[in-house]
């Protein structure tokens, strides 16, 4: 990471719907000479002048160019920052030359990924390089994965303190959900979809719980693809976002040195029999495949949204703690852009983690847990079994 840098964040694609959003939350906490030097980059000046004014964003907000049909100009700009958000997706069509720039200039890198036949690409190519670096390259800091991958963190520090040590299994169960998708979200579905199509050997990695973990492979895992009868909680069914999840979470706890342990066994399901709590819609029952890129939930859609999710962790003896993880706004976008906004605030202020891909909850662990729920609406809490 670059101490001198000229910004410490910033954010790629601030003209799109998500960067937007990540534009206006830095503006309306940070402004922009406060705790956080942050800049707008996009493919037009025009462009982002006009979102900067229409989101109240301070006129000397700084405005960078930058397109991803242009390496050169990707290159310049990680050049000036400590830090990348990037809202550019899908991922595998626009942010490859970007992650490799920023693994060679040793600049972070964060994103909203749920792409992992892409991210296990990019983990292979340049992990080693983003180590010699100092790079910290983070893919999924939005809904996939962080509520997820933190709300297993949470409770295993939960179960060290009442149970003595982590849970071998944990489950996570969607308890409640109001929430839309976006045009970005549906176009990474599809683009997944059709890179399988044209490499199936990418399907291996879709396909198992531990696609992000190179060289280790854990115990079988519940495969959460059919309603079943959980008796900790009643009905469950399977959801949507569980195949990206569960990878990150198998990939965090080997970052942390398998500190859930090597026979970790980890399900999520939602709550509830068929028509539980609302999930995201399906891509293919969408008219014309769902939402366009750049299109999403309304304001007051954004702010009516809301998630309760549950994490179960069991001792071999029975015993259990729980823990639940709320987040204030929609989960898609409300919220998401405020996870990514401060993952990216608390990855700068902390120069002791070393460079590698990452996940963001094993490279900050509680300094995230505490730095989301200070800023971004989160709540991480203990309930009673």
């Amino acid at each position: 990471m670059h101490a001198d840098a000229e910004f410490d964040l910033i954010v790629y694609g601030a003209s799109g719907y998500t960067g937007r959003l990540v534009a206006e939350h830095l503006a309306q906490r940070y402004g922009v000479g406060g705790e956080v030097k942050w800049a707008m980059a996009g493919r037009s000046a025009e462009k982002l002048a006009q979102v900067r004014d229409e989101i109240g964003a301070p006129k000397d907000t700084p405005l960078v160019v930058a397109d991803a049909d242009d390496p050169a100009s990707v290159r310049e700009m990680v050049r000036r920052t400590k830090a990348v958000i990037t809202t550019v997706g899908p991922y595998q069509l626009y942010g490859s030359d970007l992650v490799a720039a920023c693994a060679e200039a040793g600049t972070d890198y964060l994103d909203l990924c749920g792409e992992p036949n892409w991210m296990r690409r990019m983990i292979d190519a340049h992990d080693a390089t983003a180590k010699e670096t100092g790079a910290r390259i983070l893919f999924s800091c939005g809904f996939d994965s962080i509520p997820f991958e933190l709300g297993v963190y949470f409770v295993q520090q939960a179960a060290k303190d009442r149970l003595g040590q982590p849970a071998r299994h944990v489950k996570g169960r969607v308890r409640k959900m109001q929430g839309g998708l976006s045009g970005g979200t549906a176009a990474s579905g599809k683009a997944t979809m059709e890179a399988l199509q044209k490499d199936p050997s990418q399907l291996a990695v879709m396909m198992s719980p531990f696609g992000l973990t190179p060289g280790f492979e854990g115990p079988a895992q519940p495969p959460g693809t059919a309603p079943a009868d959980d008796p900790d909680v009643g009905p469950v069914t399977p959801f949507m976002m569980a195949v990206i999840n569960t990878k990150n979470v198998h990939r965090s706890n080997l970052l942390m040195g398998h500190a859930y342990g090597r026979d970790f066994v980890y399900d999520e399901m939602t709550m509830g029999g068929p028509g539980g709590p609302a999930t995201f819609t399906d891509l293919g029952s969408l008219p014309g495949g769902g939402p366009k890129p750049g299109e999403g939930p309304t304001k007051a859609e954004r702010e009516a949204g809301f998630y309760d999710l549950l994490f179960i962790a069991r001792a071999d003896d029975g015993r259990q703690v729980r823990a639940a993880v709320k987040g204030d706004r929609d989960p898609g976008y409300g919220s998401t852009s405020k996870m990514l906004a401060e993952t990216a605030i608390a990855l700068v202020n902390a120069p002791d983690v070393p460079g590698g891909v990452w996940t963001p909850g094993a490279a900050l662990q509680g300094r995230l847990v505490d730095r989301l729920a200070k800023h971004a609406g989160l709540t991480f809490e203990v309930e009673a079994a």
